[in-house]
């Protein structure tokens, strides 16, 4: 089996293969549609035409196997060379993750882009990570991405090329919807894949962590990101060949290891779900018979008051937490025939993976060397301690590895900090028991609110709410559903929403001053990673 060749032979217990994983993410679904070229690989949702454009899509590995080759020659035909950096910014569909792939195989780094993001925050995520193009589709609901992207580009210096799916794409985007016509497929010219050392340990994707200094990019490899989806894998103990139904779209480290590495890892059916709504994620997994479903933690637990997982047979829930700190207060779980994976989120740090004990309860964290699985002899996956300042660091094969751009950190412009030692301090304040050597999230890192997955610095956005209406004001309030809430209050509302659009600010910040905010915040931020 694939996980059977990236497991390798273990030196000792607890430890990673001797050399680790050779495989490239890429390589993995090759093999895999090598092996069952006619297995269902992708499953659009059945209610894709209500948020963007194009019937639901539903893919073979040999057809998505096409369209990954397609993807990766129309970059490499455009002249984009080995290593360039692509930006990615599309809904939870079948073309995010065909793009994601396409990027990989023609040999350059995916950069994918929260769905929320705006200009300001795209502005400054895709300068600083160097992007040479930025792919994303014609609309997402109401708003024009395609748009959106070209007047990006416009502002990016290193932008050369912007593509997009969907009809009638603006002027000056390079169109990707001909390609899933067998006429239109690009050949991939030869590629000189022979480089040095272990392919796994090349970069992979570039993310972004959210703080004061707006979005960092963090460099991850293959061998990071096959680190933190086995971690998921093997707690959750997917079985091979299953359906898995995600509501969390790979826009980050997380999205990505809980949702395209387990796939892979797995074989079987990712079957993709965006917007979060209710009816469609229950008759989607019942008419893809999904027992493994991705979904953020506290959805998770009003879906099972609801009685949902009373039916369908036996199922296991990966529960994602971006805001870690609400894990150690919530409810017991208690729900027959579904067991309940947590998945605590560090920013983009990295995650651990925790079956909740006998009792429903759920794990504290374990200081120390963390296995995958936690029990029996595992392989190591991530270490944490408490820092001197009471918060949460971590280290080790899903951890970062190096800052980016190379060089960085020995100047003074803003990085994602690694230390000499490989630690990254988190940011998350921990409460520790010497006893146990085990701690609990308790804070959020110093200035940021969690929204339903988004990181936001709040002085920054403050300060931008003042800098429009002296008199304007933005706090935070509990959610019970999206961890926290942004409320605004300005003496016109309407010229406050608008004034903050044309800033390009995360729509969550304008919505907070807008009359129906609470409504039009829970649907997005339910997806935020």
């Amino acid at each position: 089996m694939i996980l059977g060749e990236i497991l390798g032979d273990r030196a000792e217990a607890g430890q990673q293969p001797a050399n680790g994983p050779s495989h490239t993410i890429d390589q993995l679904f090759h093999r895999l549609a090598a092996r069952q070229p006619d297995a269902v690989a992708l499953v659009d949702a059945p209610n894709r035409e209500t948020f963007t454009d194009g019937a639901p899509r539903r893919l073979t590995f040999a057809a998505a196997d096409r369209m990954i080759s397609a993807i990766a020659g129309r970059l490499l035909h455009m002249g984009l060379p080995t290593d360039a950096v692509v930006g990615i910014q599309l809904p939870n569909t079948v073309e995010n993750i065909l793009t994601i792939l396409g990027v990989l195989r023609a040999g350059m780094i995916a950069a994918p882009l929260p769905l929320l993001w705006r200009r300001a925050d795209g502005f400054a995520a895709l300068t600083r990570a160097g992007a040479k193009a930025l792919i994303t589709c014609r609309r997402v609901g109401n708003f024009s991405h395609g748009q959106f992207a070209t007047h990006l580009a416009a502002d990016v210096f290193s932008i050369r090329y912007v593509c997009g799916f969907g009809p009638d794409p603006p002027d000056g985007v390079v169109t990707l919807d001909d390609l899933f016509t067998a006429a239109a497929l690009d050949p991939i010219p030869p590629l000189d894949r022979d480089r040095k050392g272990n392919a796994a340990a090349h970069l992979a994707v570039i993310t972004f962590e959210s703080g004061a200094d707006g979005p960092l990019p963090v460099a991850r490899r293959h061998l990071e990101l096959l680190a933190g989806g086995m971690s998921v894998l093997l707690e959750s103990k997917l079985e091979q060949g299953s359906s898995i139904l995600s509501t969390i779209a790979p826009a980050s480290f997380p999205g990505i290891c809980l949702t395209l590495v387990p796939w892979l890892l797995s074989g079987g059916t990712l079957v993709l779900h965006h917007p979060f709504d209710a009816d469609t994620f229950a008759r989607q997994r019942h008419d893809e018979d999904c027992p493994t479903l991705i979904l953020p933690g506290p959805v998770a637990f009003a879906l099972a008051d609801s009685g949902l997982f009373a039916t369908d047979g036996p199922t296991t829930i990966l529960a994602a937490w971006p805001a870690p700190e609400r894990l150690a207060g919530s409810a017991d779980w208690v729900t027959p025939h579904a067991a309940l994976v947590d998945i605590p989120i560090f920013g983009e740090a990295g995650l651990v993976a925790a079956r909740r004990d006998a009792g429903g309860r759920p794990e504290p964290i374990v200081l120390g060397p963390v296995t995958a699985p936690r029990a029996g002899n595992g392989t190591a996956v991530v270490e944490f301690a408490a820092t001197a300042s009471n918060t949460l660091a971590l280290r080790g094969a899903m951890v970062p590895h190096h800052s980016f751009p190379p060089g960085i950190e020995r100047s003074d412009q803003p990085h994602f900090a690694i230390g000499h030692d490989g630690w990254v301090d988190s940011g998350y304040g921990c409460w520790v028991n010497p006893i146990r050597a085990t701690a609990v999230i308790t804070t959020v890192p110093a200035g940021m609110v969690s929204v339903g997955g988004y990181r936001l610095p709040l002085q920054g956005l403050t300060q931008v709410v003042s800098g429009i209406d002296s008199g304007a004001s933005l706090s935070v309030v509990p959610d019970p559903l999206i961890g926290h809430r942004l409320v605004g209050q300005a003496a016109d509302g309407a010229a406050m929403v608008a004034a903050l659009d044309a800033l390009g600010i995360n729509p969550l910040v304008a919505s907070a001053f807008a009359a129906a905010g609470a409504s039009m915040q829970s649907t997005p931020a339910l997806t935020g990673h």
